[in-house]
């Protein structure tokens, strides 16, 4: 059984203050160019842009924090890039994860790991471990992952665990199995750099999440930025498929049934 609600089952929560945000970390490449620098000193430079929002997202009170990484689509980079982000991702491993845990922040990687060594494997078993408990932030890392491919293992892996739901089944028995079963659907997505798509980014889990895209390169984002997404989402009507009356008739009620306690 799901943990959350489904946006397209139910009619979710629509918290002030989101509860999930998603973020696209694009524009590194691009953000070195402009100084002239190799594009791998600003995946450098974005490794502490991360350090800066997920400090601003503990700070605000945001549950779930989820940053696009590396998507399955992005072996297609040259070779010595890929190679140096497989090296930056270990050395945060490796450097970030005491932070972390001193910080009481949860630490989990989705995606398809069969492409990484068994050093880097490694590594984020004893991260997860480590964090498992912790409870101010779970910080999800997508790494090696794709929309599409979290879809098709979710569907396998049912199917491996519940064989007799081949011939019928629904959102509620495959959603237990998707990546992030573990966290309610995003309330907010980010873009940095300027695009604006969503990349095979947890496609099945932003069916109703407010989208905001920024020309900021990642390198440049900070917390005055990510204040700036969290106040356009606040300005945000999260209908859920329900018109505006319908929307302003419910909180109507709320504000009488409210106004009833307090009396």
């Amino acid at each position: 059984m799901a943990l959350f609600q489904s946006s397209t089952r139910t009619i979710p929560d629509a918290p002030g203050v989101p509860c999930h945000i998603a973020i696209i970390m694009d524009g590194n490449g691009r953000w070195a160019k402009q100084r002239f620098l190799p594009r791998v000193a600003g995946h450098q430079r974005g490794v502490e842009t991360v350090r800066d929002v997920v400090g601003a997202c503990r700070e605000l009170g945001i549950a779930y924090l989820t940053l696009f990484a590396f998507s399955s689509e992005n072996w297609r980079r040259p070779a010595e890039e890929v190679s140096f982000l497989m090296q930056l991702f270990l050395k945060m491993l490796e450097r970030e994860v005491a932070r972390l845990h001193d910080n009481n922040i949860r630490l989990k990687i989705i995606g398809d790991r069969r492409h990484f060594d068994d050093k880097l494997n490694g590594r984020i078993a004893e991260a997860e471990q480590l964090t498992a408990n912790n409870t101010s932030l779970t910080l999800t890392v997508a790494a090696n992952y794709g929309g599409r491919w979290d879809i098709m293992q979710a569907v396998q892996a049912m199917l491996r665990a519940r064989p007799e739901l081949a011939a019928n089944f629904g959102e509620a028995e495959l959603e237990p199995y998707l990546s992030m079963h573990y966290a309610p659907e995003p309330d907010l997505f980010i873009r940095t750099g300027g695009e604006q798509r969503i990349s095979n980014f947890l496609l099945w889990q932003m069916a109703y999440t407010e989208l905001y895209f920024t020309d900021t390169l990642w390198p440049a984002f900070n917390r005055e930025a990510l204040q700036a997404a969290i106040r356009s989402y606040q300005t945000r009507e999260r209908r859920f498929g329900r018109t505006s009356e319908q929307l302003r008739g419910e909180q109507l009620q709320n504000e009488q049934v409210q106004g009833t306690k307090d009396r």
